[in-house]
């Protein structure tokens, strides 16, 4: 008998041990499933967009609200709210001593990473090459919804790994679409907001991530104002998407870096090692490529 509750035990501990380090694989292909699913059949829909203009200081802007575009912001909003679906049966979360805590933090990246995938999907034509871009879509997806389930107990050996994986996607996330959005064409009106509001959701939560629960939103604020201008500047140079990507991903990830280390009270010398070296690889590589 002792040794049959023994044997209980312990595959009820791993059970709960093995959900800690995933989220319930059901949620989470039907999630995933929904959301690629609405990208590929927003291909075979074809409704009349609503085209808007006004003059602002004597300029006209013209705006096109296309079905793509109203299924972005549904499938971002639908990652967003599905990640809180999947943190619903975390043991950290539904332990907390204080009741179930928010979730609001673990929103962004899966809401960003919904949206920018959907800009090469609705720009690239149907080919061989749009169906790889939408598998690795799909397996980008998987990999930030595991990541932030993993993150949701800081106490997890698992968190410092699941942390830096978290940061990296976000940052190749933002190189993703500062690409895709160059490669699009997009009118300066159009490319800016897109590139400030993806940096600025980006640093805000890297810089939670490293400074254990700390929002920084005046900081964020300032990364998005200083890489907007950059990009505003790079707008009008001949360069290639990936060139305008990387020079823009640089002082992305230095800034932030930066406003890290210093909110953690580290020495000059040690806050500013990391986004020097960083900065001068992603620009070396950026002015190294034909």
């Amino acid at each position: 008998m002792a040794l049959a509750a023994g044997i209980e035990e312990g595959t009820i501990q791993g059970m709960v041990e093995e959900r800690h380090i995933l989220p319930d694989i059901n949620r989470l292909s039907v999630l995933t499933a929904t959301i690629m699913l609405a990208y590929a059949l927003t291909r075979y829909v074809n409704i009349e967009p609503i085209k808007l203009g006004f003059k602002f200081l004597g300029v006209l802007l013209s705006f096109q609200i296309d079905f793509k575009t109203i299924v972005s912001v549904l499938v971002a909003a639908l990652a967003a709210t599905g990640s809180d679906w999947l943190l619903r049966d975390h043991p950290a979360l539904l332990g907390s001593a204080r009741g179930w805590r928010s979730t609001l933090q673990h929103w962004i990246l899966p809401a960003l990473t919904a949206w920018v995938i959907g800009v090469p999907l609705n720009t690239l034509a149907t080919s061989p090459e749009w169906w790889i871009v939408f598998g690795m879509s799909g397996v980008l997806l998987v990999l930030v919804f595991i990541a932030e389930y993993s993150v949701a107990d800081v106490a997890d050996i698992r968190h410092p790994a699941a942390t830096v994986g978290l940061t990296a996607l976000s940052f190749a996330l933002y190189l993703i679409l500062a690409i895709a959005v160059r490669s699009a064409g997009f009118r300066l009106y159009l490319m800016l907001p897109a590139l400030a509001l993806a940096v600025w959701m980006v640093s805000l939560r890297t810089l939670y991530l490293r400074l254990g629960g700390k929002w920084l939103f005046a900081w964020a604020s300032v990364i998005a104002v200083v890489v907007g201008q950059i990009a505003m500047a790079l707008h009008y140079w001949p360069l290639s998407p990936i060139r305008f990507g990387l020079i823009l991903l640089g002082p992305s990830y230095a800034l932030t870096s930066l406003v890290g280390g210093l909110e953690e009270g580290r020495p000059v010398q040690g806050w500013l090692v990391e986004p020097a070296i960083m900065l001068s690889l992603l620009w070396g590589l950026a002015f190294w490529l034909v």
